[in-house]
């Protein structure tokens, strides 16, 4: 029995996924960049707003930001293009695609090898259909030749979309397989996510963590808290199946970042990067990195909840305790050595909730102490044993995100130094320093103990102004 009224404890149970993923040895852990769609569509009125049109001007300048401003340090290295950037006809004489010659006038070769010199990986788009969602040339009936387009221009991932789809679900599956084949085939590393799965009961989940990196869950997100509210719901409501297929090299994908754009609060900001990070989603911004605020920034930048996000184990959180009384959810995700991410989500619109947990209620039944760390607030909270009371105040809309580790807080201190601050070159300064003061110190008795030997012992006078023999 609940110590605390109105406690709904969820059953659920984690295990590691035992998945046949897509075998391309890539997106080992969710990949992360930046995604154009959400935030600039499909605008390719470039003569009238030529800061804001899908073009290559775009993406460099978002590429630059991501370098420059740090994104690129904290794991952010996809650039991602979405529907729009090609002519509306293929090329007559090679049936290939053709990038749209005013807005991309160097071309998608050029604009990978622009990524490339920057350490980042650009991505591309098409669609499993005669056309794009937007009606520009389709893969269907081109599958070999797009996808060595793709390869042949230096692409490192390809988003896969299925309006205007074949009719038949066979065609479709099967479609969406042989693209797999395909972009192995090519001996290049290209990422595929996959827009492949329809609903939840229609769709095989481990069919298509055979053949994809990653797949969407849900509909396109808008830039709206019901439409972030709406994707967690979903995502909840399947998360036995969506859980069993979350493993390194399969991921669930709940669609893009809007943090920075124009509806969130920074409350409900943190609550969309904290539930996308414990549910092993993809963290792919769509914002304007140009004139983002310092608050989002911080946001997206916070890289002990990005360390939830990139957890080695790869496995999808799940809802595990509703409190009806507050209106608040914990919500949980298995990470390596023996830690545990916890998010506590209130849904509360009127006023902060206080929330009440123990660590057996969280699944963690160790006889040792446990050391609880804020992980928005940067700072370990004390050392708890499982049946030790940890209160957190959750704002409405928002979130705290705890990390439950066996590991000393020395320890995590030292983490943090290296992992947050991501400054190994201050560490290794810090170090060298060490290093050179010790041996300064070892070098100094020495010399002294023989200028003691030579003085006192023998009676020698000391020369300072000559080298020692």
């Amino acid at each position: 029995m609940s110590r605390w009224p109105f406690l709904i404890t969820l059953s659920v149970s984690f295990h590691v996924a035992i998945v046949s993923a897509l075998d391309n040895g890539l997106g080992q852990t969710p990949p992360m960049g930046w995604l154009a769609w959400e935030r600039f569509r499909c605008n390719v009125d470039c003569d009238n707003d030529p800061k804001n049109c899908v073009s290559e001007n775009l993406f460099k300048e978002m590429a630059d930001h991501l370098v420059s401003d740090g994104f690129l340090d904290a794991g952010y290295n996809y650039v991602n293009i979405d529907d729009c950037w090609m002519e509306e006809e293929r090329d007559p004489d090679t049936g290939r695609l053709v990038p749209d010659r005013k807005r991309f006038p160097n071309g998608i070769k050029s604009l990978a090898s622009y990524m490339h010199e920057r350490g980042l990986k650009l991505g591309i788009y098409e669609d499993y259909g005669n056309m794009t969602c937007q009606n520009y040339p389709g893969l269907y009936g081109h599958e070999e030749t797009d996808i060595q387009t793709f390869a042949d221009w230096g692409v490192d991932s390809l988003k896969l979309d299925k309006c205007h789809r074949p009719k038949s679900p066979a065609i479709v599956n099967e479609g969406f397989k042989n693209v797999s084949r395909l972009l192995n085939a090519t001996g290049r590393h290209i990422l595929y996510t996959c827009e492949w799965p329809a609903k939840v009961t229609q769709s095989n989940y481990q069919m298509i963590a055979k053949y994809c990196n990653t797949w969407r869950v849900h509909s396109d997100i808008q830039d709206s808290w019901d439409s972030v509210i709406a994707t967690i719901d979903y995502t909840a409501a399947n998360q036995d199946v969506f859980s069993s297929v979350s493993a390194p090299g399969s991921f669930n994908d709940l669609d893009m970042l809007v943090i920075g754009d124009f509806s969130l609060s920074p409350d409900q900001s943190k609550t969309q990067m904290a539930m996308w990070c414990i549910l092993a989603s993809p963290l792919l911004m769509s914002n304007d990195l140009r004139g983002i605020s310092d608050w989002a920034k911080d946001i997206l930048l916070n890289k002990e909840v990005i360390e939830v996000n990139q957890d080695s184990l790869g496995a999808m959180g799940k809802k595990i305790i509703k409190q009806v009384e507050t209106n608040t959810e914990v919500w949980s995700k298995p990470l390596v050595n023996d830690s545990q991410a916890v998010a506590v989500f209130s849904r509360s619109t009127s006023v902060p909730q206080t929330v009440h947990l123990t660590l057996h209620q969280l699944g963690l039944n160790s006889s040792t102490f446990y050391y609880i760390r804020d992980l928005f607030e940067h700072k370990t909270l004390g050392r708890y044993s499982k049946d030790d009371i940890i209160s957190v105040t959750v704002n409405p809309g928002g979130v705290v995100m705890l990390r439950a580790s066996l590991t000393s807080p020395d320890y995590l201190y030292l983490s943090h130094f290296l992992y947050v601050s991501n400054q190994p070159a201050i560490l290794s300064l810090c170090l060298l320093f060490i290093i050179v003061f010790c041996l300064h110190k070892i070098y100094l008795e020495q010399r002294y103990t023989r200028l003691y030997t030579r003085v006192i012992l023998q009676g020698i006078p000391p020369v300072w102004s000559q080298k020692e023999t």
